[in-house]
């Protein structure tokens, strides 16, 4: 497409495609609840469309006015929502994908039901770049909600903070449940001039697909929660969640995106103090997904971090993908069976090693450790 922009500029000397003129974004079909986009359509413009309809996009971001549809499917992104509608992966329905050889893959309609041979937009969901170029998406859509209530709760720690977890899923109708801690929270409320809500060593934003206050009152239980007054007062509230990323940027933080198992949650939050620095972590509560950021890190921080994630059963990658930073560290997570299914598949498709070199896979220069 002559609207898909090459500039040169990067480390290695690649070429660097953009695709953000593929913006495009089809009329939204309420009967199927779905949409076609380009790959450079931010997520904004995206719900901004989908809202005229009353729909929305089941994954959604902070980070929504400049992520991309395109990156968000190639990242496997997952955001605020996962606990109610899944990562991106499962608002895919169709893809558009350039090869490196110049082939055209074109699977964009809406159907629900269709196991027609491999799923091969699937395939390409998360895998950065490495297999294909991904142009353009069919993406289902979900019901913008009637009426939410909020909460943020106050918990005495981890543990309390999973109790709270397991409550609300009793309830049912949960659309976010966010983790935060007391030295992530005052960094936000410093940030937006505005007073801590909460004096707790962990706090749990909670949204729920219900007007009705009663269940989430009742899941809350005895423990301090400042309640949402209207839609006004829950953006409020969760400027203090999404503020975090802003709060800390002036420190320069390492930033490192993981996943553990619940039950290793506490273990791996107390021996994470042992890495040294000071440690901000936050992120998405249901789905043991976390936002470690390291203030003044010491040096090698981001391998101790990494096997202190893999020697709790984690994740070294939940949302963000593995990139070029993180592929030294990819057997920690992934065995030798599985990390040479990876390459086989990238080398049938991308033979000549032309998508995204380093990516992911550790190229040769840099062997996996």
């Amino acid at each position: 497409d002559s609207r898909l922009t090459p500039e040169v500029g990067a480390p290695g000397g690649e070429v660097v495609l953009s695709l953000r003129r593929l913006d495009r974004i089809d009329a939204v079909d309420p009967v199927t609840a779905s949409v076609t986009v380009g790959a450079g359509a931010t997520l904004a413009d995206v719900q901004a469309a989908a809202a005229r309809h009353d729909l929305t996009v089941g994954v959604d971001l902070a980070s929504r006015g400049s992520a991309t549809i395109g990156g968000m499917i190639a990242t496997n992104a997952g955001g605020i929502h996962v606990v109610a509608h899944g990562p991106m992966r499962q608002q895919v329905r169709g893809l558009e994908a350039v090869l490196a050889d110049g082939t055209v893959l074109h699977r964009q309609g809406a159907l629900m039901k269709d196991n027609a041979g491999l799923d091969l937009p699937q395939l390409l969901t998360g895998s950065e770049g490495t297999l294909a170029v991904i142009t353009a998406a069919t993406l289902s859509l979900v019901p913008v909600p009637t009426a939410t209530t909020l909460a943020l709760v106050g918990c005495a720690d981890v543990a309390d903070a999973l109790d709270l977890l397991a409550a609300c899923r009793r309830i049912g109708a949960i659309r976010a449940v966010e983790l935060m801690h007391h030295n992530g929270l005052a960094m936000a409320a410093s940030h937006l001039g505005a007073p801590l809500p909460l004096d707790t060593p962990v706090i749990v934003l909670v949204e729920r697909l219900d007007a009705d206050t009663g269940p989430l009152a009742e899941a809350v239980g005895a423990r301090p929660a400042v309640l949402a007054q209207d839609a006004a007062d829950a953006r409020r509230l969760w400027r203090f969640r999404e503020s975090h990323t802003e709060a800390l940027a002036a420190g320069r933080p390492l930033k490192l995106d993981v996943a553990l198992p619940l039950h290793q949650l506490a273990g791996f939050l107390t021996e994470l103090g042992q890495v040294g620095g000071q440690a901000v972590v936050f992120g998405h509560l249901a789905e043991g997904n976390l936002h470690v950021n390291l203030l003044a890190p010491p040096q090698g921080a981001t391998d101790r971090v990494l096997r202190l994630v893999a020697a709790h059963d984690g994740s070294i990658a939940a949302e963000h993908g593995v990139g070029v930073d993180k592929a030294p560290w990819l057997h920690l997570t992934r065995n030798p069976g599985e990390l040479a299914a990876m390459r086989r598949i990238k080398a049938a498709l991308d033979p000549h090693g032309l998508l995204n070199p380093g990516v992911m896979l550790a190229d040769d220069s840099t062997p996996e450790r």
